[in-house]
């Protein structure tokens, strides 16, 4: 990851990290970067003036000097970062941020890395698995639940996320999310 300089300090190299995003591509010749936000709305991830990017297990801090929204993207001018070359090697890095310096949710809201790994259970008390991932759909976002020691059977559900008809419970202290949902389905 050579162009950038930044290095990161020992409470930032052992933070609890999120991934917002991802270098995609080089764009143009001033040594901008093409970049895939995992953010709602995308432009959020421009929002943080410093990004921890981690490539092939290196991690450094750098700068995010400009941006804004490009096509159905976004693209980033950063710091130590002056030509296509140097924008190059950090095709495919990750953009992370210290799970801190997110915004503080409201009661009931969750960012979809809390919901990740925790244990779905109906009201019977069956354990369904945990929560692979998420899916966005038009009308709601959709729990992706896969098997996991201990649970009901093999079958992965798609358990749609509609609060409070479906998803009952959210308990982080817990890691267990109480679904209405027939363990048929």
């Amino acid at each position: 990851m050579s162009g950038v300089k930044s290095q990161l300090t020992a409470q930032e190299s052992k933070a609890e990290l999120i991934v917002l995003g991802k270098i995609t591509s080089v764009f143009g010749i001033k040594g901008w970067v093409k970049v895939y936000s995992y953010t709602d709305p995308m432009e959020n991830l421009l929002a943080y003036p410093t990004w921890q990017l981690r490539l092939h297990g290196q991690s450094k801090l750098v700068r995010q000097l400009d941006g804004r929204k490009h096509g159905k993207g976004l693209i980033a001018k950063l710091e130590g970062v002056d030509t296509p070359e140097d924008a190059r090697l950090l095709s495919g890095a990750e953009i992370l941020l210290s799970k801190a310096k997110l915004p503080k949710l409201q009661e009931g809201d969750y960012y979809w890395s809390q919901l990740i790994g925790l244990e779905v259970v109906n009201l019977e008390g069956k354990l369904f698995g945990k929560v692979h991932s998420l899916l966005e759909t038009g009308a709601n976002d959709v729990l992706v639940v896969k098997a996991c020691q201990g649970s009901l059977d093999q079958q992965e559900r798609l358990i749609p996320w509609l609060l409070p008809d479906v998803v009952r419970q959210v308990n982080l202290e817990t890691a267990q999310i109480e679904v209405d949902w027939d363990a048929d389905f």
